[in-house]
């Protein structure tokens, strides 16, 4: 007869690999990944293919920075691409400022559209979803009527050089993409208000009673999504050099969702992985162009990430009931 460890063996083994598949499947899928191009793609490993991949990540891994931090606190943010698209207008409003003033008061709005979702959130108590919903129409709509159906053209150089300038070789928008990386990787270990997010994504009503401010920290986590939301509008209109309330920003909160919770970040709270949200936005990018560039259509493309997307909210569930 076996014994109990035995009959239990095969349930720990199981832990263990869904274990293993949260905290790591992510960068093992991007390897493979870049393996099976580097075998199959043609002229996928070359300097200039690697540029390019790397500056289609940016933008997505700066707003799926900011969702991972809502998510993180068992949160939600679907107004970050309205966000986007309203950056880009209101960047054609201040076109006769200079460059600095324009960006900051863009990211000043961002931080306006940030403070009325968390306080509808933190104070008002509407659940996230409806709270940032409210903003995914009226942001995009509100950047139709500064553009007045328009795509004008960005003519501020400063602002065009976040794109077409380099720093040592490196592209602007991998600049400035990598700096928010590095801010909120310090922001969410290094300080007390990391440590407060991730205490309420645990448990709100526990980190109400141990005297953490719970509304003032939601607060600042919407306003944080909202400022990288408005960043990567900037980086989004230098990159295209003109401004569009169609396009810019156009479903980048599901692809900024799907990049956190592949990256390993659950929807539950209480954890945020930033090194895996970032290998998400890369791997959900480059599974794109990989699929595009063998002639898949855009729809199988589609079923693709969505299988993914279902494998990696399976591993996380599986693993939270184990």
């Amino acid at each position: 007869m076996a014994s109990p460890v035995a009959l239990r063996a095969p349930a720990l083994d199981r832990a263990a690999v869904l274990r293993w598949l949260r905290d790591n499947g992510v960068y093992a899928a991007l390897v493979l990944l870049i393996a099976y191009n580097a075998a199959f793609t043609p002229r996928f490993v070359t300097l200039h293919n690697l540029n390019v991949q790397a500056i289609l990540d940016t933008r997505i891994i700066v707003v799926s920075l900011g969702m991972a931090m809502v998510i993180g606190t068992e949160g939600i943010d679907l107004s970050v691409g309205a966000v986007m698209a309203l950056a880009g207008g209101l960047l054609v409003q201040f076109a006769g400022l200079p460059a600095v003033v324009s960006i900051l008061l863009v990211l000043a709005v961002g931080a306006l559209v940030g403070l009325l979702n968390g306080t509808l959130v933190a104070v008002v108590g509407v659940q996230p979803i409806v709270a940032t919903l409210a903003f995914l129409f009226a942001g995009r709509s509100l950047a139709q009527l500064l553009l007045e159906g328009r795509n004008p053209s960005i003519q501020n150089d400063t602002v065009l050089e976040i794109s077409a300038g380099s720093v040592a070789g490196v592209n602007g928008l991998i600049i400035a993409a990598l700096i928010p990386i590095l801010a909120m990787a310090f922001v969410l270990r290094r300080t007390t208000f990391g440590r407060r997010l991730l205490a309420i994504g645990d448990n709100a009503r526990a980190s109400y009673l141990s005297g953490i401010p719970v509304r003032r920290t939601l607060i600042l986590v919407y306003v944080l999504s909202a400022v990288l939301a408005a960043w990567a509008g900037i980086m989004d209109t230098a990159s295209i050099t003109s401004a569009n309330a169609l396009s810019s920003g156009l479903n980048y909160e599901l692809f900024a969702i799907t990049a956190v919770v592949v990256g390993g970040t659950p929807l539950t709270g209480g954890r945020v992985r930033i090194l895996g949200t970032v290998a998400a936005a890369i791997l959900m990018q480059l599974l794109r162009s990989t699929l595009i560039f063998h002639s898949a259509t855009d729809a199988e493309s589609q079923m693709v990430t969505a299988v993914v997307i279902v494998a990696a909210v399976y591993v996380q569930r599986a693993r939270a009931t184990s």
